[in-house]
């Protein structure tokens, strides 16, 4: 039989599930409950929860049965930061790609490995869907769907504009304000790897993207971005259109001479990804921390002043 579970009566302020569990069993220590919830013992709203820093709404119905046989530890081959019954968070290397470039490529991706995952930890149903993508040299949180249904839903908070998505973007100059928006459509077309904004009467989708400045530095600032849309190569094409190309992206360079910093790679990182979950309405938020790449430019500028 279940121990515990109830309405848990909190100020209206989400709290990490591990904490919450904790309220309910004062005997549970941080570590223990931690485990427990690792091992799938811990429902939220009715359905296994797995993560331990998922955030948890104060009329939460939480518990745990320690007689649920404790699942599979088996691991994918990219770092999760969310996992439950319907839906992974993944934190995408830089460099990796999200889904095959076409249906025949033979080629390493998220997707794929994500599919192994599930074929191993799912057996009965190794469903993993695509919700939204990543360019290959941009980093950070990536959501994947465990159902179809779960999908539809996800691309439905997508499309509603339901979906907190925050980028760190590390860009040459910089911008005279302290933020600002670009509210510039997106051209249909794509050519050579490159997209480019859309002229009046060209096939288009609208596209909006917020922008703050974080921290000001030596030819160079880091912003954290927003998008209010979801267009391929967006925040690249926007941040070129304000003469802040994106630290090494070549492919919308708007800078003329050497580079604040040489980097390896594109300076996007998708920081921050947070939904209400379409199956618990519990509030997930996904935190990615900078890679070692990205705080290593940032470390280079910062010595230079």
């Amino acid at each position: 039989m279940a121990r515990g579970g109830g309405l848990l009566d909190w100020p209206p302020v989400p709290i990490r599930l591990d904490l919450a569990l904790i309220r309910l069993h004062p005997d549970l220590s941080r570590r223990r409950a931690r485990d427990v919830i690792e091992k799938g013992q811990v429902t939220l709203a009715g359905r296994v929860a797995l993560e331990a820093g998922a955030l948890v709404h104060p009329d939460a119905r939480i518990e745990w049965d320690p007689n649920r046989k404790a699942r599979s530890r088996v691991r994918p081959s990219v770092p999760l930061l969310h996992e439950d019954d319907d839906l992974l968070v993944v934190d995408k290397p830089s460099g990796l790609l999200a889904v095959p470039t076409s249906a025949e490529a033979q080629e390493d991706t998220v997707l794929g490995r994500l599919r192994e995952y599930a074929a191993r930890r799912w057996p009965r149903r190794p469903y993993v869907g695509v919700v939204h993508r990543l360019d290959r040299d941009t980093s950070g949180a990536l959501a994947f769907a465990l159902s179809p249904d779960t999908r539809a839903a996800l691309r439905s908070l997508f499309r509603a504009h339901r979906m907190e998505r925050r980028y760190a973007a590390l860009v040459e100059g910089t911008p005279p304000g302290d933020e600002g928006a670009v509210d510039l459509p997106v051209h249909e077309g794509y050519e050579g790897g490159r997209r480019r904004l859309a002229r009046a009467g060209e096939p288009s989708r609208p596209a909006r993207t917020r922008w703050r400045v974080v921290e000001r530095l030596r030819g160079a600032a880091l912003l954290e971005v927003e998008l209010e849309t979801g267009r391929q190569h967006q925040i690249r094409l926007h941040l070129a259109h304000l003469g802040r190309t994106v630290v090494g992206d070549p492919g919308y360079r708007a800078v003329r001479g050497a580079p604040p910093v040489v980097v390896p790679r594109q300076m996007l990182h998708a920081r921050r990804l947070a939904f209400t979950h379409p199956v618990t309405a519990a509030a997930v938020a996904a935190e990615s921390p900078l890679p070692r790449d990205f705080r290593a430019a940032l470390a280079a500028l910062r010595r230079r002043g």
